[in-house]
């Protein structure tokens, strides 16, 4: 009877030691490994509501989302080389010791030098038995002369030519000023006139100071007695001292190079394209070029299309397509690396909306605000920019066609969500 009792009991504590284990996994089981108070909704996270008032204020106007026909483009890597004969050496004409042009000190590599400047005095070296030219000297000097002869006449020319574009300039701004007055003119042809004569009267400034330059080399000779004076070595282009050869006081003979000058405007970029995207370039049209991380809404400047010896790399399978990029502020480098956008074969329907209605977080994010049945009532959704064409932002993700955008206000609107506008 004992043992019974005593097996019941035992039965009974494990059903309870069951029970509860059970019971402690099944609470295990409903809670959850975190738990979120308050949590926000998305919806109204990127809602923003506005009095009548506060969109008069700020000036909100809408627009729709539309497809319009836009050029296609692609974005490739290009590097920045020098064009054609850009570069020219400049050796000395004949065996002499070098000076310094002036009481200052030659131009230093790096240094914009204009056409015709001098950057040395080459005092020659005479035959030690007289105080005479030898023959070859004499025909480097008469090349020599010729060269300063050749650079006057260009000057001259080049101031004549400067002078009859603003004579023209001058009678064209007349006619137009005279055809305003009689209400048969334009405000607009005006204004592109007295432009043109402003940058042709520039043209002329700066031709009369190269020949006021070139006019003061001097070349005094004794063609009898063969003896001469210290002979310039003169600049034969603008541009930039690339290298430098030889220093003043330096003895150098006949042919020796003596400093090279590199022309930085207009700069070419190489752009490589795969042999397989080629066919779908056009590359008879200009390209775009920025810098390599430039945002849509960052300046690009235009670059024509060059013909250029055609060059390839076969590891890559890549051909080389050539733009020149006018450079007259030095701003681009030889070897700098740039982003080009060439231009498409063909146009397609894209979908897109004008750029003001993007607004950009400082994440980088675009942004559109886009009206709800609700009055008065905007969520603010994200956009995925391709590009930007002419101030027409085309965006592969976003509000669908038909959807209305805000357009103006928009960064007054970010400020308002925000809590950093009025």
């Amino acid at each position: 009877m004992l043992r019974l009792i005593f097996l019941g009991g035992l039965m009974l504590v494990c059903l309870a030691a069951g029970c509860q284990k059970g019971t402690s996994k099944s609470t295990a089981a409903k809670m959850p490994p975190s738990e979120v108070t308050n949590p926000p909704k998305e919806g109204e996270l990127t809602t923003i509501k506005l009095t009548p008032e506060a969109e008069q204020r700020l000036g909100i106007t809408l627009a729709a989302v539309e497809t319009r026909s836009i050029r296609q483009t692609r974005t490739y890597g290009g590097e920045v080389t020098l064009p054609t004969g850009a570069s020219i050496v400049v050796s000395a004409p004949l065996s002499g010791t070098l000076r310094s042009p002036g009481k200052g000190m030659p131009p230093a590599v790096g240094a914009t030098v204009k056409f015709g400047q001098p950057v040395f005095q080459l005092m020659p070296l005479l035959s030690p038995e007289r105080e005479v030219l030898t023959p070859a000297e004499r025909v480097r000097y008469a090349e020599a002369r010729n060269a300063i002869a050749t650079a006057r006449i260009e000057a001259a020319g080049l101031v004549e030519q400067a002078q009859v574009q603003v004579e023209a300039a001058q009678i064209a701004l007349q006619r137009a000023e005279r055809l305003l007055r009689e209400m048969a003119g334009t405000k607009r042809t005006v204004d592109e006139a007295d432009a043109l004569l402003k940058l042709n009267e520039k043209s002329l400034a700066a031709a009369k100071a190269r020949k006021k330059q070139v006019d003061q080399i001097k070349l005094d000779d004794d063609r009898e007695a063969g003896t001469l004076s210290a002979l310039p070595i003169l600049v034969p282009r603008d541009g930039i001292i690339r290298a430098e050869h030889a220093v003043a006081g330096e003895v150098v003979a006949a042919g020796a190079p003596l400093f090279e000058v590199m022309q930085s405007d207009p700069v070419w970029v190489k752009v490589p394209v795969y042999v397989g995207e080629l066919t779908e370039i056009d590359q008879q049209a200009a390209a775009q070029v920025g810098s390599l991380s430039r945002a849509s809404n960052t300046p690009a400047v235009s670059a024509a299309p060059v013909l250029a010896p055609p060059t390839a790399t076969p590891l890559s399978s890549t051909v080389d397509l050539y733009y020149e990029v006018q450079n007259s502020a030095g701003q681009i480098r030889p070897g700098q690396r740039l982003g080009v956008t060439v231009p498409l074969t063909g146009d397609a329907e894209q979908r897109g909306i004008p750029w003001s209605a993007v607004v950009q977080d400082i994440h980088g994010g675009s942004w559109v605000y886009e009206t709800t049945t609700a009055p008065h009532t905007f969520i603010r959704r994200r956009v995925q920019i391709r590009q930007v064409v002419d101030g027409w932002a085309v965006f592969d993700k976003g509000p669908p066609v038909g959807a209305k955008i805000v357009i103006e206000g928009v960064a007054e609107m970010f400020g308002a969500e925000f809590g950093f506008g009025k």
